[in-house]
């Protein structure tokens, strides 16, 4: 993790240990569910991005969420937001045979609204049709000589989009395909990911730096949930529990923050949780976003970490 020694020799990394919360879920689906609402067991429609893109813009700016990803994430659902998603910007434009385009045309531009199903087709509809042409445009155009690392997965595409100026305030990308899901051969896999991720965060925030936007922007990233400590048959680790979650940029005060679990105190094989993973998120809303209504955000108030000056 090359990338990420030189980010905490500079100060701008800050390792959150033992992240978790209770009761944890060693589902992928149903932790991650509980990841990006914020709300643990509570079935919540909304993410925690987009109920903080509610609170922080009721009136629901356009591009203020973007998700790059395959699909949207739960994270970024919101009430009053559309947000943005795309994977390849070449690929972000709508095609049709020549018979459909009228039909697709007036969706666009049609203001008559029947219900609500209705009115949310028409929103994603417009929000495609204003963006296509200028995320595609900043994608194209941006030039940058630093090295993003061997695997992309989207930063790139974020610091295009903020060279363009696009208005977002919040972007959400993530590490496809359950990469860091080790549970066969682990070592050389395991050591690869953690080099490409590294490698690409720390290029990503040094670009920033170089276009003078180091101060505008911070890095959050976690996983669903950690690996259980002992080794299996298969020389990879099963799912676990608490985890680290990094938080990243000029503006972060380096250096540890909460409680390594003890690796000889465990729970049935797993590390017992020292930070609630809420802490992080309303460190990000508080410190970061200034949004004083955590919990509106996160359902109760939770104690920052600090980690912002």
């Amino acid at each position: 993790m090359a990338g990420f020694e030189r980010l905490y020799k500079d100060g701008w990394l800050a390792i959150v240990h033992g992240v978790g919360y209770d009761q944890p879920s060693f589902s992928h689906f149903s932790s991650m569910a509980y990841w990006h609402t914020g709300a643990p067991n509570s079935g919540a429609a909304y993410g925690w991005l987009g109920r903080l893109a509610d609170g922080m813009d009721p009136a629901g700016t356009a591009d203020y969420l973007v998700n790059i990803d395959s699909h949207q994430s739960l994270a970024v659902r919101a009430r009053s937001h559309v947000p943005l998603v795309f994977d390849d910007p070449d690929k972000f434009l709508r095609t049709a045979a020549f018979e459909e385009e009228s039909a697709l045309r007036a969706v666009v531009t049609s203001r008559e609204v029947g219900n609500p199903t209705q009115r949310f087709l028409l929103e994603v509809a417009n929000s495609a049709e204003n963006a296509e042409p200028r995320l595609r445009q900043a994608c194209a155009e941006y030039r940058t000589p630093v090295d993003y690392g061997l695997v992309h997965f989207g930063l790139d595409k974020v610091a295009a989009l903020i060279a363009a100026g696009f208005p977002t305030r919040i972007y959400y990308v993530a590490f496809r395909n359950n990469a860091f899901d080790t549970h066969v051969q682990q070592s050389d896999v395991h050591a690869r990911l953690l080099t490409y991720t590294s490698d690409h965060i720390a290029a990503f925030l040094h670009d920033m730096d170089r276009i003078g936007r180091a101060d505008d922007v911070c890095v959050m990233a976690f996983s669903e949930f950690g690996r259980r400590v002992a080794e299996n048959a298969n020389l990879g680790t099963d799912h676990g529990t608490a985890g680290p979650a990094f938080i990243a940029g000029k503006r972060v005060k380096g250096g540890h923050y909460g409680r390594m679990p003890s690796l000889v105190d465990l729970d049935d094989g797993n590390m017992r949780y020292t930070t609630d993973f809420r802490r992080v998120y309303a460190t990000l809303i508080r410190e970061w976003m200034n949004h004083s209504d955590v919990s509106a955000v996160l359902g109760r108030d939770f104690e920052p970490l600090g980690v912002f000056g």
